[in-house]
């Protein structure tokens, strides 16, 4: 179970380093700006190739022999996981060490081609935009904050059937391995540490529709739709993961109350479900 959370984690984060020349703004590579009209610049796509090639081959290698070694069943749980770690680490130095590579190189060829240098600034605003932006508003975030608010009320009533040793900490298995003792703040920390996520969410949500949407001055249309894409499946993006966490937390709540209240598969079962649906949400 804990192996394959590992094997994973280590696809989405691979998925997720591979695409990244691609997953930024066009007219930014690498970390350096480049004018509209190089971005096609076959030396610039060339660039992004190779990075993602090297970076998907090595991991995949990488990962292949993890899992032909956990197949074997040679080692240790515990030292599987510490490589697990190792790799996941050494895909990041990996692609971050090729990244600023690549940055170098982009930052030399915009030099030598003298991108940008009689290259005027333009600035435009389109008003309209903003009656168009199809972010969630600011209330729906309380929905969630509400079912919180709702099991504290229920933790109260039931406060006398809690028992004397409150989880502090699940492990991969879904069951407690760390606890504290009973008593009034104790037994809500759970969930106000989850009130205090959901007001973050909110406020990201809040920021983020404040925030300016740029649009491009060579095509203004086109960064129109991609902003304003963004911007609403971010918000409800926001707003399903802290529907995701609430509900979770409110599990690992009422399986405190209640010890007893799911078998042992389904309480193993539920994280793993949770940290797969927020895996391919970040990657949609």
């Amino acid at each position: 179970m804990l192996i394959s959370v590992f094997l994973i984690l280590m696809l989405f984060i691979i998925a997720i380093q591979t695409a990244l020349p691609y997953l930024v703004k066009r007219t930014v590579v690498f970390g350096v700006t480049i004018p509209d009209q190089y971005i096609t610049n076959l030396t610039l796509s060339s660039y992004k190739r190779r990075y993602s090639r090297t970076v998907f081959l090595l991991s995949v290698i990488a990962i292949l022999i993890y899992t032909f070694w956990v197949l074997k069943g040679e080692a240790s749980e515990e030292f599987l996981v510490l490589t697990g770690v190792a790799i996941q680490f050494g895909v990041i130095v990996l692609s971050m060490s090729l990244y600023f590579y690549f940055h170098a190189k982009t930052i030399q060829l915009k030099k030598s081609k003298k991108w940008g240098e009689n290259v005027k600034q333009v600035r435009i605003t389109d008003i309209a935009v903003r009656s168009q932006d199809e972010m969630l508003p600011w209330y729906i975030y309380i929905i969630p904050m509400v079912v919180t608010l709702g099991v504290i009320g229920y933790t109260l009533i039931q406060y006398k059937h809690l028992p004397q040793q409150i989880p502090m900490h699940w492990g991969p298995d879904g069951k407690p391995d760390s606890f504290t003792e009973k008593n009034p703040f104790s037994v809500h920390i759970l969930s106000l540490i989850l009130l205090v996520m959901q007001f973050m969410f909110l406020g990201i949500n809040e920021m983020t529709k404040k925030s300016g949407i740029k649009l491009s001055a060579t095509s203004t249309d086109a960064s129109r739709i991609r902003q304003l894409t963004l911007r609403k499946y971010s918000s409800w993006f926001l707003f399903i993961v802290s529907i995701l966490i609430s509900m979770l937390f409110a599990f690992l709540q009422l399986t405190t109350i209640h010890t007893g209240l799911m078998s042992d598969a389904y309480v193993m079962f539920i994280p793993f479900i949770f940290l797969i649906l927020i895996l391919i949400g970040t990657v949609i």
